[in-house]
């Protein structure tokens, strides 16, 4: 950080720490006791898709790293949003969060190590609870941090449930601390 940056107030933001992901595990299991959430063994990744026969190379060794599990139940799937993101799906059955944390780690690591860790923009790991109210832990990977998102139907957020899985998994996760970067992610794979 230069002079200038010091003397207009501007700061750097927390670099990416993967990490951080390997926490998951056991804010999964205060979340279940605190908060009745458990989880459903689906989660994904999220970046801007880039032209080029370098990136559909990663993107093809990501799927190859992730299907060559011959425990997994499932293939990796990838997708496209409406606002052209790619989304990379990995399911693992719900007991084996630390497996599919894994998964999610090893695409970003990939990704990273390629040169291609500015596209990446998000992971997120669902969750539900006995009444069917889903709920995604989100790492915003420029950020560093960890946000909930409880989506309701009809493109609504229930915040009050937000706010309270802030609380109950602020010990365990490097919460994000600006409400307005808790962006929503209607209808991503894994929620």
């Amino acid at each position: 950080m230069g002079f200038l940056d010091i003397l207009l107030g501007r700061t750097r933001p927390a670099p990416p720490d993967l990490d951080q992901l390997f926490g998951l595990p056991s804010a999964a299991v205060t979340l279940e006791a605190a908060a009745g959430f458990v989880p459903t063994g689906q989660g994904s990744v999220c970046f801007t898709s880039v032209e080029g026969t370098a990136f559909d190379g990663i993107r093809e060794e990501v799927g190859e790293l992730l299907n060559a599990d011959t425990e997994r139940d499932a293939t990796v799937e990838f997708s496209q949003d409406e606002y052209g993101y790619t989304w990379l799906l990995s399911r693992r059955p719900p007991s084996d969060l630390p497996a599919l944390v894994g998964d999610l780690h090893a695409v970003n690591t990939s990704l990273e190590s390629s040169g291609f860790g500015p596209q990446l923009l998000c992971s997120l790991v669902g969750f539900r609870n006995a009444e069917g109210q889903a709920l995604a832990l989100v790492y915003l990977y420029k950020r560093g941090t960890f946000y909930p998102f409880a989506p309701r139907p009809g493109e609504k957020r229930d915040n009050s449930v937000e706010l309270r899985i802030r609380a109950v998994v602020g010990d365990d996760l490097r919460i994000e601390q600006d409400l307005e970067r808790w962006f929503p992610v209607w209808g991503a794979p894994g929620l």
